[in-house]
């Protein structure tokens, strides 16, 4: 009987450190990876990383550490535009770990390059509001891109570090063109 006890006790002992050393995995798994101090010192390296990070051809797998490194915890991914069957103008609002879980695979299935062409910052003590015109292509040695608009970003420093609050996008269409003052930098 005492050997029964026993042998119930190391069960439940040993299940119990099972499943202490699962939770521990799992928290730090969770646990942020630390930005890359050259990824935020400052406002346009800041830039530089989200569009270097998103960025790649079809079938390369994406940092996606780094990607959520660059963002506040609070931040939000917020695309907009017109449904094509309704004609309804909408937004959605995406956690970074959402855009990754919808955005990534299209991104790394078909290739994504985008890249900013111009620029306009509104920077007042430790916020920035920044219009960023981008262009998009499939592939890194493309020369006409398939897809363009405006990333609206909303940017934080703490003191530390630049940090990515939002980012409002939403895509040229042929009824909604880049208007000529977002065609070329203003800082």
């Amino acid at each position: 009987m005492f050997d029964l006890l026993i042998k119930s006790q190391m069960k439940k002992l040993i299940l119990t450190l099972i499943l202490g050393l699962l939770a521990f995995q799992t928290a730090m798994s969770q646990t942020p990876k630390e930005a890359d101090p050259k990824d935020v010192a400052s406002l346009d390296a800041i830039m530089k990383a989200v569009y270097d990070v998103i960025s790649g051809d079809a079938e390369k797998k994406r940092d996606w550490d780094r990607f959520r490194s660059l963002f506040h915890k609070d931040a939000k991914l917020i695309p907009t535009g017109k449904n094509a069957q309704t004609g309804v103008i909408a937004s959605r609002f995406l956690t970074p770990e959402e855009y990754i879980t919808r955005s990534g695979p299209v991104l790394e299935r078909d290739g994504f390059h985008e890249r900013e062409f111009a620029r306009h910052v509104d920077l007042y003590g430790n916020i920035a509001q920044v219009f960023s015109t981008y262009h998009a292509f499939r592939k890194t040695d493309d020369k006409t891109p398939f897809l363009r608009g405006i990333n609206s970003f909303q940017l934080l420093n703490d003191g530390k570090r630049w940090w990515v609050i939002g980012i409002y996008w939403q895509a040229e269409t042929a009824d909604n063109k880049i208007p000529a003052k977002y065609l070329k930098n203003r800082n």
